[in-house]
This record gives structure tokens, sequence and C-alpha cells, in this order.
């Protein structure tokens, strides 16, 4: 039993290392090309197998020329890597919700450096009213990672619906939201963002399809069935390695 319990596990890490072999072959040479990109600080290139950054730009079916909003995009992780991929022909708009703005004040500060550097100048750096959304232009993607749940912190639920609405009016017929959180319990709905960072995902579903959305697919290469979810994200048992969930979701054409 101890030898078939050794196969088994043997086997599940060669179907776990050919599924992420496959999922890396997967992602077109422009996303291998931005992630690989040496501009990018070394501290970052090392979290990509953890992030799972060309997977999920590949997903998020980014594109050269493309014009893509990263909204509360932190320091900049992901906005680097959207630069790259939709180069001097498209634009990336770096979007904070003043609320947002006024607390991390690091993070802005990264942004701003961020756009000052050589190879940057398709990056800008926006602050938007806290209910608001807005840019330039038609976007094909809109993009959040992880930061959903924090919407609460200065937006009360109606207002984040309304959001969500400008969220869909800013995009293109056909657009794309990616949507990524950390996972809160069955039944917790919004009540733990506040404490534990987390959003039940059937409530995100919810948010879009009310603001016109329709959920287009799901990856799981974020998800963690070791998460318990009852742990705050920062906590230094399950921080990086919390169950995420990834959805897709359009703007019918």
């Amino acid at each position: 039993m101890k030898r078939l319990g050794i196969i088994a596990a043997f086997a599940a890490s060669v179907a776990a290392i050919m599924a992420m072999g496959a999922a890396q072959a997967a992602a077109p040479s422009y996303v291998a090309s931005a992630v690989a990109d040496a501009s990018r600080p070394e501290a970052d290139r090392q979290r990509d197998g953890l992030r799972h950054t060309a997977e999920l730009m590949a997903f998020a079916q980014v594109k050269p020329g493309q014009k893509v909003a990263d909204y509360m995009p932190g320091a900049g992780f992901f906005t680097r890597v959207f630069a790259k991929i939709v180069g001097p022909e498209g634009h990336v708009y770096a979007e904070f919700p003043q609320f947002m703005a006024d607390f991390e004040k690091n993070e802005v500060a990264a942004i701003k450096a961020l756009t000052a550097e050589p190879g940057y100048a398709n990056v800008s750096f926006v602050v938007t009213p806290a209910g608001a959304f807005d840019t330039a232009e038609p976007l094909d993607l809109i993009w959040t990672s992880q930061n959903y749940h924090d919407l609460q912190f200065g937006l009360k639920h109606d207002e984040i619906i309304a959001l969500d609405k400008a969220l869909y009016a800013a995009l293109k017929p056909g657009g794309i939201l990616l949507v990524i959180d950390h996972v809160a319990a069955p039944g917790a709905g919004w009540s733990v963002a506040p404490k534990l960072h987390r959003i039940e995902p059937g409530e995100i579903k919810a948010d879009m399809k009310a603001a016109g959305f329709r959920l287009e697919a799901e990856s799981r290469v974020l998800r963690n069935r070791k998460d318990d979810h009852t742990l705050s994200v920062f906590d230094p048992a399950i921080r990086g390695h919390t169950d995420q969930v990834v959805y897709r979701f359009r703007k019918p054409r």
C-alpha cells in the first residue's frame, strides 16, 4: 500500500509538471518575451513561478497594441508586463481610486517612478474619484489583482456596483475584465474582507452580472486546496500561497 501511495504521488507530480509545461507552452511569444524582459526587477521575476505570470497573461488574452487598465496596480508587478506586451502602439493606465492612493503612498510612488523609467513611456499614472473610473480611450482589458475586496474600504456596496458599471462602460464591446482575488469561506460574502482580505467568489460573480458582464472562463492556476480560508492573507503561514480565483468576464459585443 505504501508503494502504491508513492507511485500515485509520483504520477500526480508528473501530471502537475506536464500541465504547467503545457500552460507555459501555450503562452504566446510576446508574453514570454515580456515576462523575460531584463528591465523587470529581479525580485519580480523570482515571483513569476508563484504568481503564474505568463499563464495569467495568456488567459487574459493580452495582445500587442491593446489599451489596458491595471486597476489598483500595487507597485506595478503586472503593470510592467502589460507595458512590454502592448508595446509602443498600446497603452497601460495604472489607475488608483483616490481612497487607495491616499493610503498606499509607497505604491503610488513606485508607479510614478515606473512611468519615468526608460521603456515605460506607454504607462500613465491615473487617480480617479473613489466610485468613478475613466480613461482617455476605450479599453481592451481591465485587470484587477487581489484588490476587488479592498473596494469595501472606500465604497458602500451600491457604489461598488456603480463602479463595476463604469468599468463596463470603459471597455470596448467584447472587452475583458479580469478579476483575481483571495477566496473566503462559503457563506462569508464580504464580511471577512476587512479582517482577512478575502471575498467569497460568488460575490464577485454576482456583482459583475449586475453590471452587465458575462462570465466567460475561470483559470485554476492559483487555486490551493490546502488553504482553509480562515487566515488573513498576510499571515506568514499562508502569505503568497492563498487560494485565489481568476475570472475572465466579457462585455458582450
